[in-house]
């Protein structure tokens, strides 16, 4: 597959982020006859094209060659990135900027189908044709110079937000001040943006929602609803595998994604996935989240083994001896089984799961979620370390500095296997 380094993958989320706030400053001028900053921010960038494409970068070259297989990853992709990045602009802005939900493959109707296909159709197209000349382009750009870009927009990027992010959370101020002669540098800026956002949004206005804070926690999607789907699904995914191994293969065996405590990984970042992505399904029928959970579902499984391989260098599923598989990564069994979970999940388990979360006492609750993201952080972290160095010892690489070494003793290849008894180096298996 193709190498991209992370300052590689920055300058192509920046390209691309200010290629796709292009486009729609285009397509609006067209069609309401005046310039809009289509953006969240104020710089020229929507960042959600920008992720789309290091996405796509990143996954599509394991499946060259299957352009059926590609085209649908890219239209899970850019459907999930719409789906996260409307919920985003929606929980930063506390309901006051509303923007139209387009029709798209989540809606579950066949316009929305259709529209989701063709653009996809036109991100594929641009990752064919546009992009390999794009890649020429920026390996002529010396790193510093790449780095410098980078740095800089990173830092009018952050200054940026809190612009916006500051002038929305204020911006019950800002109309009781629009009559008045404001003189403070603060309030005038706060105020220009204040008219960008409702140009761009013209929806966007002072409602109920926000100015008043809900008592009750985790009220619908917000992130503390999500690191506690996230915790609760990852432990029970865990136990599942765990007692499916044991009858299946007559032995226990660790299904842990992490060092320390009983978390799968992928069964919380899929649950969390299938909530955000699949929430305007909910009333849609069954054959409708079906599909929707069958697709998202194989394509999210592709993706996590894509990107174990690429950070740690090390399969932890292979399914090529299973039929109708894709690349070994997922197969045709697993998508149905992820989309029977989906309905089941959307349909049953979540309600009741969600107002039980929101029965949680305020303060214990945002204590505990901030334990538990305290600890999940720092366990991910140490597992990466772990693992990086594991691959490190197979290849024979000594330790550099006292934390490798540190590593290496407390975290021997013993150690490892044992947690991770399915795992093999990547050389050992695709190429």
């Amino acid at each position: 597959m193709v190498s991209y380094s992370v300052l590689d993958l920055l300058v192509y989320l920046l390209i691309y982020s200010f290629l796709g706030w292009v486009i729609e400053v285009c397509i609006a001028a067209i069609a309401e006859r005046r310039f809009s900053n289509r953006g969240f921010f104020n710089l020229p960038l929507i960042i959600s094209y920008g992720v789309i494409f290091d996405l796509l970068i990143l996954v599509l070259p394991s499946a060259a060659g299957n352009y059926v297989i590609q085209f649908i990853i890219t239209l899970v992709v850019i459907s999930v990135v719409e789906a996260f990045a409307g919920m985003l602009v929606k929980r930063l802005s506390k309901g006051i900027i509303r923007r139209q939900e387009p029709d798209r493959m989540l809606s579950g109707n066949k316009k929305g189908f259709f529209l989701s296909a063709f653009f996809a159709a036109m991100y594929y197209l641009t990752y064919l044709v546009f992009h390999p000349i794009l890649v020429g382009v920026v390996c002529m750009i010396p790193a510093f110079v790449s780095l410098i870009a980078v740095s800089v927009a990173g830092v009018m990027l952050l200054a940026d937000f809190l612009t916006v992010f500051i002038t929305v959370k204020g911006a019950h101020e800002i109309q009781k001040k629009q009559k008045d002669n404001v003189e403070k540098l603060g309030n005038r800026i706060s105020e220009t943006v204040w008219k960008r956002l409702k140009k761009a949004y013209p929806d966007s206005g002072i409602t109920d929602e926000g100015e008043a804070e809900s008592p009750v926690f985790a009220k619908g999607f917000c992130m503390d609803k999500m690191v506690w789907i996230f915790l609760v699904c990852a432990l029970c995914g865990d136990l599942i595998e765990t007692v499916f191994c044991r009858f299946t293969m007559g032995r226990w065996m660790s299904r842990s994604s992490v060092l320390y405590g009983p978390f799968s990984i992928v069964w919380g970042l899929g649950a969390a996935l299938l909530t955000v992505v699949l929430q305007r399904l909910a009333g849609k029928q069954d054959r409708h989240v079906f599909a929707a959970g069958f697709v998202i579902g194989g394509v999210y499984e592709y993706m996590c083994s894509v990107f174990t391989e690429l950070v740690f260098g090390t399969v932890f599923w292979d399914y090529s001896k299973i039929p109708f598989n894709i690349n070994g990564r997922t197969n045709i069994l697993y998508c149905f089984f992820w989309g029977v979970i989906a309905v089941i999940w959307i349909k049953i388990v979540y309600p009741p799961l969600s107002s039980a979360i929101e029965r949680t006492p305020p303060i214990a609750g945002k204590v505990i979620t901030w334990l538990a993201i305290l600890f999940m952080v720092c366990n991910g972290l140490l597992t990466t370390i772990v693992m990086m160095r594991y691959s490190g010892r197979q290849e024979g690489i000594e330790a550099k500095n006292a934390v490798e070494q540190l590593i290496d003793m407390q975290y021997n290849d013993e150690l490892v296997e044992n947690r991770w008894p399915n795992m093999i180096r990547k050389d050992k298996t695709r190429q």
